[in-house]
């Protein structure tokens, strides 16, 4: 918890367990993630799989924050025996995309007597939103 992984919300991430079984009566498990933010549980995308042993988290699903991917692993044949493990990932602003002029152009060429409009506010993109909110410092 002390330092969680850190991923932009425009980025996917993925997380994989390496489960070992010591186990006589059976190898049959059930395996799932559960994901904690502040304390409390959230209600999770339905793009996420939560019931595998890897846990693949698309980009802009979760909003900014700290968050405890926990995986329990429960025996079929004795569902009183379990174990819990937890990574901790917080989930950050990405950059700001800031273009001058339509299209993000690197270069510009402008004629004699040809007005030239920089408009970052209309042009630039926030990649965590759908749309850029230009009045957001």
């Amino acid at each position: 918890m002390t330092s969680p992984l850190q991923f932009r919300r425009n980025q996917d991430f993925y997380i994989s367990s390496n489960i070992q079984l010591n186990c006589k009566i059976s190898l049959s498990t059930i395996t799932k993630w559960t994901i904690i933010n502040c304390s409390s549980q959230i209600q999770v995308d339905q793009t996420i799989l939560t019931t595998f042993s890897e846990l693949y988290i698309p980009a802009r699903s979760l909003p900014y924050g700290t968050y405890e991917l926990k995986l329990t692993v429960t025996m079929v044949s004795v569902p009183n025996l379990f174990s819990s493990m937890s990574a901790y990932v917080k989930v950050t602003p990405s950059n700001i995309i800031a273009n001058l002029a339509q299209f993000g152009t690197s270069m510009i060429t402008c004629g004699h007597q040809q007005d030239l409009i920089l408009d970052p506010g209309t042009f630039s993109v926030d990649p965590d939103e759908d749309i850029f909110d230009a009045s957001v410092s």
